[in-house]
């Protein structure tokens, strides 16, 4: 078995709605079944008791390899933890060839899975050795480092609950929620709207101090020190027992309290100069440490956290205890689990030096031992919630703290006996005030019950019913992809949205061109999903995108099928009939919301099937509006755009919107009959997003197909009394319908330059000239500048080919070079004359056609 060509699906693709790994599978015949391997699946299941049974009970069909791969490695991501169930192998029209698709939860979890599984399999197939338990820790190791801890989680599975898209921007914990204009952003449990200045605020320990005193907020009093001996002087100033802390740390690293003497407080010192310059000492408040979480306007958590304890049996030493609690698998190394190991370092012993103990003592039964004197969960502290016993006036005083420094989501430390009577009253105070605190402690605490900060986070950035999408307009289909996309834009534009774009032509933002080159896969995408600026999206979202990666979005407003036509890139990716491409073209079909419309094409029986597959409602197109499929659409009840006496009609029930043809340019007069279909296509989806009636009429009218508004795709010249045509048409299909428009043009003398596309089969590129030869006298082929995998000469070949039988060309020339072969037909042109230039380079080719326009002028 050889796995070639792995690749992640990260969005809604060919296969599944899930997020996959995707691998191209070699067999060899014996592994095609594996029934025909003796003793293989007994020697898998000793080395992977817990694989699922390679077929349901009863059946006895033939097992690939493929299949026993796919089980493996999502049997090893779902036992290390992954939440993972979906998988999938198929056979390719190529012998021993399969595809394997198996979902992910963690893009590196899912590969790695992959690897290992391939490497079971083998060991399985050599009878070798194989280590299932390291292979499973070192699967849960990776998935701990590279997933998204709990605080950050609890955030992203709440905006998930709510429909709210998101993306994760870093490796880390900085997260992009919604889309465009209406996204937000979190790094960790802070948001976008959180101020620098309030986070260096928070950070500095002294200066927060002052400012809640000022506000009335009860605070330790204390100051910076210079070194050890100015510690000392100020502990006695203000009272012995002190705290000495990093002046601007968090959680709870290099902090030591309850200091009654000189020595601790010179090891107190040492500890917090370990992390910061700037060392706090300030009075010790006795009292039990609480957390009080404030989002926004109120107090939402509150847990009181107390410090990592062993609890003594008469038996077993301190260090035996404290490994004994560390078995607890709640508690991990870092901040992944809801509670962290306790620690064994200087700090843990000199807390147990005070208390008289040492690591190797046996503490009396029932004798409790403290490991650390502060409480923090990063240092193996435990969380009790105690939200519901918090005093009005306690919260109050929480919440002030968060205002004065300026924070929208507040981890607030406070030390007092009990929540359930005001600070004043106990002596207590507020000590710290932290940005981005750790939620875990009231997510899952150690007694109590959880809180639903997540939630209470993202309605904080988004209101009630917003789910920070903008209108996602993809676009498929197999010609007229590019004008449609553009001319939906526009619409939008005209609606007063501002409109990203991408097409196979670049990125543009409000019209205005971020990036150049063929940019029709979901990286480009999502590059406009994140920018700031936009208020829609259209997506041109062609074949070779969503096999690569799936779908940049996980679903759209509007769907938009235009066609689905022979030759375009058939026999590639294992895509080799219509049935196939139909597949996957209607991946963004099946990925409409809800409330979202497919808008399809009536008049081609494959597109049209795609209904049964919309979650949403559908919007018919076709030139016929007696076609049955149209007809029957409409009578119930259901939107239709359709021509009728020179007028576009966008119907549903008896309402009727009309703009006539003659008022829309792209179309001339009507008599072109594919960018009719287009601006159908482009108006029933503007419909679907919603824009008003007269905002479309007025975008129709201001939308010429001229070469700086939809290069290559038909874009006419005049040149010295003769029409000229430049299109980047280049399948069967386009042909036809660019033959069908060019006809309708009077002419004297016809004649087409054409190349073709390397990639295409044989019999694709052939068609193209066939279709030529009944309507042009001249035809002038040339090798333009990429072969795409051909021999030198082999296209031009092919094209001479599907001449050998025309019926009209009676002149044909092959020529080396695009330019060239531009230039040649130019100067055969006489006034009245007709020249269809079939261009390969079109910005380079139409910036050629103009300046020879310029000369001859």
């Amino acid at each position: 078995m050889e796995v070639s060509r792995v690749r992640a699906l990260r969005g809604p693709n060919l296969w599944s709605h899930h997020t996959s790994i995707e691998a191209i599978v070699s067999l060899t015949p014996q592994e095609e079944c594996v029934g025909n391997m003796p003793g293989f699946e007994a020697r898998l299941r000793t080395r992977f008791p817990d694989m699922s049974p390679f077929q349901p009970t009863g059946h006895d069909d033939t097992i690939p390899m493929a299949h026993v791969l796919e089980l493996a490695a999502l049997g090893l991501q779902a036992q290390a933890g992954c939440p993972v169930t979906f998988s999938r192998s198929t056979a390719t029209v190529d012998t021993g060839i399969h595809q394997v698709v198996v979902e992910y939860s963690e893009e590196e979890v899912g590969r790695r899975a992959m690897e290992i599984a391939v490497a079971l399999i083998k060991s399985a197939e050599d009878d070798t050795p194989f280590d299932l338990a390291a292979a499973l820790h070192e699967l849960r190791e990776l998935d701990e480092d590279v997933r998204l801890g709990p605080s950050t989680g609890a955030i992203v599975q709440a905006a998930v609950a709510r429909n709210i898209p998101f993306r994760r921007l870093t490796q880390g914990s900085l997260v992009a929620f919604g889309w465009g204009s209406r996204q937000r952003k979190i790094q960790a449990a802070e948001i976008d709207s959180t101020g620098a200045i309030a986070e260096a605020i928070a950070q500095d320990k002294e200066l927060t101090k002052k400012l809640l005193h000022a506000a009335g907020v009860p605070v330790p009093m204390g100051r910076v020190v210079s070194d050890p001996d100015d510690a000392w002087a100020t502990a006695l100033e203000i009272g012995l027992p002190v705290v000495i802390k990093p002046k601007d740390g968090n959680q709870g690293k290099g902090v030591t309290v309850n200091v009654t003497t000189r020595e601790q407080l010179d090891a107190g010192y040492a500890a917090a100069s370990e992390f910061r310059d700037d060392i706090l000492v300030e009075r010790y408040l006795p009292g039990n440490d609480f957390r009080l979480l404030v989002i926004g306007n109120k107090l939402i958590a509150a847990a009181r956290r107390d410090p990592p304890i062993v609890v003594g049996d008469g038996v077993q030493t301190v260090r035996q205890l404290v490994d004994q609690v560390n078995l607890d698998p709640r508690r991990g190394n870092g901040h992944a689990t809801s509670l962290t190991k306790i620690r064994f370092d200087d700090i843990a012993l000199a807390s147990l030096a005070k208390q008289g103990f040492v690591a190797e003592s046996v503490p009396p039964k029932g004798a409790r031992v403290i490991l650390r004197n502060n409480a923090n969960l990063s240092t193996g502290g435990a969380a009790t919630d105690v939200t519901d016993d918090v005093h009005p006036e306690v919260a109050a005083r929480a919440i002030a703290a968060a205002h004065m420094v300026g924070l929208d989501i507040c981890g607030v430390d406070l030390v007092c006996d009990s929540v359930l009577k005001p600070i004043e009253e106990q002596n207590g105070g507020i000590v710290e005030v932290n940005a981005a605190p750790g939620l875990r402690m009231h997510l899952s605490p150690s007694f109590g019950k959880g809180r639903a900060v997540g939630e209470a986070i993202v309605s904080s950035m988004f209101a009630d019913g917003d789910d920070g999408r903008i209108p996602v307009v993809a676009v498929t289909g197999t010609n007229g992809k590019t004008t449609t996309v553009r001319l939906i834009a526009h619409l939008l534009t005209a609606g007063g949205m501002r409109t990203g774009m991408t097409n196979t032509d670049g990125v543009y933002i409000e019209g205005r061109r971020i990036d150049s080159g063929d940019c029709s896969g979901p990286r480009s995408a999502r590059n406009v999903l994140l920018h700031p600026d936009v208020d829609a999206a259209v997506f041109e979202t062609a074949r070779g995108g969503m096999l690569r990666e799936g779908l940049a979005f996980d679903r759209c407003q509007v769907a938009v099928v235009t066609n689905i036509g022979s030759g375009d890139h058939l026999g590639l990716n294992y895509i080799t009939t219509l049935e196939d491409l139909a597949v996957l073209k209607r991946v963004i079909v099946q990925n409409v919301a809800d409330g979202g419309v497919a808008v399809l094409n009536a008049a081609d029986p494959i597109v049209a099937a795609m209904a049964h597959n919309c979650r949403g409602s559908v919007t018919y197109f076709a030139a016929d509006p007696e076609h049955p499929i149209m007809s029957t659409h409409r009578a119930q009840g259901q939107r239709v755009v359709y021509v009728a006496d020179g007028m576009l009609i966008a119907a549903q029930g008896k309402v009727e919107h009309k703009v006539a043809l003659s008022e829309v340019p792209i179309t001339r007069d009507g008599t072109i009959g594919f960018q009719v279909e287009n601006v159908m296509a482009s108006v029933a989806a503007a419909w679907g997003v919603g824009m008003p009636w007269e905002r479309i009429c007025a975008g129709l009218k201001s939308f010429a197909n001229e070469s700086d508004n939809a290069p290559g795709r038909f874009n006419v010249f005049n040149y010295k009394g003769a029409t000229v045509i430049a299109d980047y048409g280049h399948n069967p299909d386009a042909i036809l319908a660019l033959v069908s428009a060019v006809e309708s043009m009077p002419a004297k003398r016809r004649s087409v330059v054409i190349s073709g596309a390397g990639d295409r089969r044989d019999v694709d590129i052939r068609q193209q000239t066939e279709i030529l030869g009944a309507s042009f006298d001249d035809v002038l082929l040339y090798q333009d500048q990429c072969q795409r995998g051909r021999a030198d000469g082999e296209v031009v070949r092919l094209l001479r080919e599907g001449l050998s039988g025309a019926k009209r060309t009676t002149h044909v020339d092959e020529i080396n070079g695009e330019f060239i072969a531009i230039d040649t037909a130019l100067a055969r042109l006489s006034p009245g004359d007709l020249c269809l230039i079939l261009i390969d380079q079109v910005e380079e080719a139409l910036a050629h056609i103009a300046k020879r326009i310029a000369e001859a002028a």
